[in-house]
């Protein structure tokens, strides 16, 4: 399995894309239709029409890297299609990726623990 390391954002193309494209047609769709740079780092997720097939495109730091996964007898989950890339967290991806439905994973978030000095209290 792929899985990003590092604190990459995901992109995912709520609408199917022409599976023939490749990556530098994709790249010119995240410029395009999204108004995003396909060089920031960003992983971009597309999908085909029938959603058993996904592509990844990132950039890397030395150039581009196109990736392509195929279910079989699966479809991947996919949001209504809508104008713009739906954001995922890691998990999410890693659901997606191994063809789990990611809508029904739980996105916790995070708070930063707050610091108290035992000398100096915190006023209520």
């Amino acid at each position: 399995m792929i899985s990003p390391s590092g604190n990459f954002r995901i992109f995912l193309a709520a609408e199917p894309v022409d599976f023939r494209k490749g990556m530098d047609g994709l790249a010119a769709c995240v410029a395009n239709n999204f108004d995003l740079d396909p060089y920031s780092g960003a992983i971009y997720v597309f999908r085909s029409r029938r959603a058993d097939r996904l592509k990844l495109l990132v950039w890397d730091g030395s150039g581009l890297v196109l990736i392509m996964k195929r279910l079989n007898g699966k479809r991947f989950t996919w949001p209504k299609p809508q104008s713009g890339p739906v954001t995922l967290t890691k998990v999410q991806f890693n659901a997606l990726f191994e063809g789990i439905d990611w809508t029904k994973v739980a996105v916790s978030s995070t708070r930063k623990p707050v610091f108290i000095s035992p000398r100096f209290p915190v006023p209520h």
